[in-house]
């Protein structure tokens, strides 16, 4: 699912909300998401997963083209760690129920 289907989705669902008010919404949250991480929060949504700034360090990579060593420099990466329910719904596992309200989401 991309971002404008995720919009679509919510504008569709919720005849109240304007396909506009629905794109503001999503951007506010990805925002307030990103600004989170960049600050090293973790984020956490229940049920669904949890989010993490993880600190990798420098090391001694391989370019693949040449084979030659190239030094790689130490950064900050996003972590994204599944919940139980959500890894059990994708496994489709017969007691991970779905939250009610959630059906029209989760439909293709």
């Amino acid at each position: 699912m991309t971002k404008s289907e995720l919009i679509a989705r919510l504008a569709a669902r919720y005849s109240q909300l304007v396909a506009k008010d629905a794109e503001f919404t999503v951007k506010m949250i990805l925002d307030a998401m990103t600004q989170s991480l960049v600050k090293g929060q973790r984020i956490e949504i229940r049920g669904f997963g949890s989010f993490v700034v993880k600190q990798r360090e420098a090391r001694a990579g391989r370019n693949p083209r040449t084979g030659r060593r190239v030094a790689v420099a130490a950064k900050r990466v996003p972590f994204f760690k599944v919940g139980k329910e959500l890894r059990q719904r994708v496994d489709g596992e017969p007691n991970a129920a779905a939250p009610a309200g959630d059906a029209a989401l989760s439909q293709n």
